[in-house]
C-alpha cells in the first residue's frame, strides 16, 4: 500500500481546507444573494430597513444598481407605481439641458485623466455618460459650479447604473446629501472637528505628521468633502458606498472611516517621509473595507461615549 509522506499529507490537507473555505464562501454568497432577492422580488413593498441591514455588509454585483436606487430614494419602496415612476424619470431627464461646450470640454479633459487611472471606466460610452450626467446636474442645479471632483463623485454611478437617467438621479441624491450637510456644517468646522478626533485618537501619528511638516489641509479637505472618491481605489470605493448608502447619516459617519484608514495605515505612515506620506494619502492602497467599517463604527461609539462622559462631568 502506497504511504504518503508527511509533506504530501500536509499539502493535501491544505488543499482540502482551501476548497472547504471556497465552498463555505460560495454558500454564504448564495445565501446572501437569496436574502436580497427575497426583499427585491416583493410584489407590493420593498423592506428598506432589512435592505439597509444587508447592504452594510456589501451588495452582490448583479444587484447593486437596483439596491442603490432604493437606498438613495430614487426608487420608492411602494412598488405600485414603479413602472410609471421609472418612465417619468426617464422623460424628465431627457428634457434637461446637456449643452455647454465650455464645461463639456473641461469634463472630457478630466474624464480622460480619470480613465487612465481607472480602466474600468475607459471608452467613449463612459465618456459620453459622464458628460451628459454632469451637464444635466449643473443645468438642473443652477447654484452648483463645475469642479473636477464631480468626475470622481459621479464615477461609481456611471459604472454601476445600467441606465444613464438612473445614474443621474442617484448622483443628484448624493450631491444633495453633501450639500445639505455642508449647508449646516461648513468645511472649516468639519476639518476642525476631524483634527480634534485625529489628535485624540492617534496622537503619535498626528505629532509625526507635524514633525514631517505634512500639509494636513491638503488631504483632509479632499477626504472629507469628496468621500474619498479621489483617493480610494475604485473597487474599494464602490464597496464603501454600499455601506454608506445604507446609513441614513453617512456624511456624519464618514470622518470615522477616514480615522479608521489612518489607524490601519499608522505603522506604514510612521516609516515614511513627507513626500511619501503625501503620495500615500492622496493615492490610497487597496483596503479591507469591511474591517474599516467595523473599526469606524467602534471609533464613533467611543466618541459618543466620550461626549456623554464629558457632558456628565459638566452637570
Amino acid at each position: 500500500m502506497l504511504q504518503l509522506s508527511p509533506l504530501a499529507t500536509q499539502v493535501e490537507k491544505e488543499q482540502h481546507d482551501r476548497l472547504s473555505r471556497m465552498a463555505n464562501s460560495q454558500n454564504e454568497a448564495l445565501a446572501n444573494l437569496n436574502d436580497y432577492l427575497e426583499i427585491l422580488q416583493s410584489e407590493v413593498y420593498v423592506d428598506l430597513d432589512r435592505l439597509r441591514l444587508l447592504a452594510r455588509h456589501g451588495i452582490p454585483n448583479e444587484l447593486r444598481a437596483e439596491v442603490w436606487k432604493y437606498l438613495l430614494g430614487v426608487q420608492q419602496a411602494d412598488r405600485s407605481k414603479e413602472l410609471s415612476n421609472s418612465k417619468a424619470r426617464k422623460e424628465d431627464y431627457e428634457q434637461l439641458d446637456k449643452q455647454d461646450p465650455e464645461i463639456a470640454k473641461r469634463i472630457r479633459g478630466e474624464v480622460a485623466r480619470y480613465q487612465r487611472r481607472v480602466p474600468l471606466l475607459d471608452g467613449r460610452q463612459h465618456m459620453d455618460r459622464f458628460e451628459n450626467v454632469i451637464l444635466a446636474y449643473l443645468s438642473a442645479n443652477r447654484d452648483a459650479e463645475y469642479h473636477p471632483a464631480l468626475i470622481s463623485l459621479c464615477a461609481p454611478f456611471v459604472y454601476v447604473l445600467d441606465q444613464e437617467w438612473d445614474a443621474y438621479y442617484c448622483f443628484e441624491k448624493l450631491m444633495q446629501a453633501l450639500e445639505e450637510h455642508y449647508t449646516t456644517h461648513n468645511i472649516k468646522e468639519n476639518m476642525a472637528k476631524f483634527m480634534t478626533l485625529f489628535r485624540h485618537t492617534l496622537p503619535d501619528l498626528c505629532n509625526y505628521f507635524e514633525e514631517e511638516e505634512v500639509d494636513l489641509s491638503e488631504w483632509t479637505t479632499s477626504w472629507l468633502q469628496h468621500l474619498l472618491s479621489r483617493e480610494m481605489k475604485f473597487e474599494d470605493l464602490v464597496q464603501l458606498w454600499d455601506a454608506y448608502f445604507a446609513i441614513i447619516d453617512f456624511v456624519d459617519f464618514h470622518p470615522f472611516v477616514c480615522l479608521a484608514i489612518l489607524l490601519n495605515a499608522r505603522e506604514n505612515l510612521e516609516d515614511l517621509e513627507q513626500s511619501e506620506i503625501r503620495t500615500m494619502l492622496l493615492r490610497l492602497p487597496y483596503l479591507n473595507i469591511q474591517r474599516l467599517l467595523a473599526e469606524a463604527y467602534n471609533l464613533r461609539q467611543e466618541d459618543l461615549q466620550r461626549q456623554l462622559s464629558e457632558d456628565g462631568e459638566l452637570l
